[in-house]
């Protein structure tokens, strides 16, 4: 039993980080609503419009031919007999009024990116976007985003309409001539992007369900277990280590997808962005395992035998009795309640754990701030038991016969 205890422990503690992988793939990847509110917020995001504003503009190239224009003035003007050195002069200010019709459009796409409309254009091309991250992990769906080679891209085209819009309005007609474009962004690229198809299939069929059977395993291999306190301690610092191995190869997977970015992608801080945005989510389940991890162990341990555990479980009693005397001696009494509670204080204990367990797995999407809460509540649930089964067994020392 201790050997196979082993290996469901062992199990359980590998299963842990693969789990969090599951529910991230299968609630963040593959949700398009959360996809959606996840991307969002990346249209404000300073690397991102910079990014946008040139794609904008290389893709409303309303680019007049200066050259050709300043040259028809100069012909224009000799032929009303004003010398060559006026045409050539007129002639010099071609990549002038290059520039200057560049410096429009780069105007127009910058104040078009920084608005709420860009906003709004983002939002519901990356909510078509979800479609394409489906159809990049499981070659399913296809939408205005597109994969190809591994390359995730975003079609611009919405964007341009609008930036080609506002040129015509403000009097630049050479913008009329602006083409339909299919003009495309690079999101995300990545050539292990094919190979992982397989797997990814393979989480989102296992999806919620490979958590609630880690649980269980390490559940029965605890109580296989000899010595199920010291089981249960392992397991949870087992789950914790082998969750901060995750977190350290996330931090080493970003550093080499960003110094290995194709010329595809043609800003590394919006590819940057992109990549923290959606793995924020996997970055915070994981935080938030390792401190549950951390604090169920350090709670196990202290509910243990142990010298320290004694020791605080001695010295939180003690400051009980202090206070049940204190309240006994100023006439504050809980009678037969703090009796039943100082009988039956393990029993409640334990449904406390359970209930807040439940509460845990219950809650969307837990965070660490969600972990230190229920601890807290525990606490002081237990400060009140405490307090409580002391103020009994006062009771029971004041009624009690005297020899």
């Amino acid at each position: 039993m201790s050997t196979f205890s082993a290996v469901l422990i062992t199990l359980t503690c590998i299963l842990v980080p693969v789990s969090l992988i599951t529910v991230w793939v299968h609630d963040i990847v593959l949700d398009s609503d959360r996809y959606v509110s996840t991307v969002a917020p990346l249209a404000s995001e300073p690397a991102i419009e910079a990014a946008a504003v040139t794609r904008i503009t290389a893709a409303a190239d309303a680019r007049v031919d200066g050259a050709q224009v300043t040259s028809d003035i100069a012909a224009w003007l000799e032929s009303l007999g004003l010398p060559p050195r006026v045409g050539n002069a007129i002639k010099s200010l071609g990549p002038q009024l290059d520039s200057a019709v560049d410096q429009a459009v780069t105007k127009v796409a910058t104040r078009f990116v920084e608005s709420d409309r860009f906003e709004t254009v983002w939002t519901e091309a990356n909510r078509v976007a979800h479609t394409a991250v489906v159809h990049a992990l499981t070659g399913e769906g296809r939408g205005s985003v597109e994969v190809s080679g591994g390359t995730v891209t975003l079609d611009v085209g919405a964007a341009v309409e609008q930036v080609k819009k506002e040129l015509v309005d403000a009097g630049l007609s050479p913008a009329e001539k602006i083409p339909e474009v299919d003009k495309q962004m690079v999101l995300f690229q990545s050539d292990k992007l094919e190979k992982i198809r397989d797997l990814a299939h393979l989480l989102d069929v296992v999806g919620n369900w490979l958590p609630v059977l880690t649980v269980v395993l390490g559940a029965i291999g605890v109580l296989l277990a000899r010595r199920r306190r010291r089981a249960l301690v392992t397991t949870m610092l087992g789950a914790a280590a082998a969750c901060l191995v995750l977190a350290i190869g996330l931090v080493i997977a970003r550093r080499y997808y960003l110094d290995h970015l194709p010329e595809q992608v043609q800003s590394p801080a919006a590819a940057a962005e992109i990549f923290d945005t959606l793995v924020r989510f996997l970055r915070v389940s994981i935080r938030t395992a390792i401190v549950l991890g951390i604090l169920v162990a350090i709670g196990a341990y202290l509910s243990g035998s142990g010298r320290l555990a004694r020791a605080v479980r001695g010295s939180a009693d003690r400051t009980a009795d202090s206070a049940a005397r204190w309240g006994a001696h100023h006439g504050v009494h809980t009678g037969k309640v703090g009796t039943w509670v100082d009988t039956h204080r393990r029993w409640l204990t334990i449904g406390v754990l359970l209930v807040l367990a439940l509460v845990f797995a219950f809650w969307n999407h837990p965070t660490v701030l969600t972990v230190l809460l229920l601890v807290l509540i525990l606490l002081v649930v237990l400060a009140v038991l405490a307090l409580l089964a002391a103020t009994g067994r006062e009771h029971r020392d004041e009624v009690a016969p005297k020899a």
